[in-house]
This record gives C-alpha cells, sequence and structure tokens, in this order.
C-alpha cells in the first residue's frame, strides 16, 4: 500500500517586483504635469481647477514631458538585453530594469 500525497498547495510569492524605469517615469509625468495640486483641488472640491491645473501644466511642460517618455523608451529598450533584469533587492522588494 503506497501513502497518498496530499495536494499540492500553491503559495503567495512573498516578494514583489518594482520596474525603475516605469516608477521612475511616473514619478517625472507627476511632477511634470503638477498632479499633486490637481488632486488636492480635486479633493477640495474645485474639480474645474483641477483639470485647469492638469493642463496649463502640461502645455507650459510639454518638452519635459516628450524628453522624460522619450527616455524611457530608450531605457526599456537598452534593458531588454539583460539577462535577470533585476538591479537591486531590499528585502521583498525587487527593483527591476
Amino acid at each position: 500500500m503506497v501513502a497518498r500525497r496530499k495536494p499540492r498547495r500553491s503559495r503567495r510569492s512573498k516578494s514583489f517586483n518594482i520596474s525603475a524605469i516605469e516608477a521612475g517615469t511616473a514619478l517625472s509625468l507627476a511632477a511634470s504635469t503638477g498632479a499633486a495640486q490637481a488632486v488636492q483641488d480635486a479633493i477640495g472640491g474645485n474639480l474645474n481647477g483641477a483639470l485647469n491645473t492638469l493642463s496649463s501644466s502640461a502645455m507650459a511642460n510639454k518638452s519635459k514631458i516628450v524628453g522624460a517618455l522619450g527616455a524611457a523608451f530608450v531605457a526599456k529598450a537598452l534593458t531588454k538585453s539583460f539577462s535577470s533584469g533585476t538591479l537591486a533587492k531590499l528585502g521583498p522588494i525587487r527593483i527591476k530594469a
């Protein structure tokens, strides 16, 4: 008589990945568009002011926004050649390229 094995239960991963390029691009875009001020205006109930803040900041910083998106595109293309893609590991956080 052979002992039966218990069904294998999959475990949730105890680590998570953060893309350094995408996180940096998102932070740069948020700063360039004045997203923090727009969110504060929207929470305060001034939706018109929030949209005006976003549009005026985006128009004023459009060259900076295009530059950030272009740099992110080039960086993603260059990092495709990394074998593991992991730049750093801090506890459960893995920073990927």
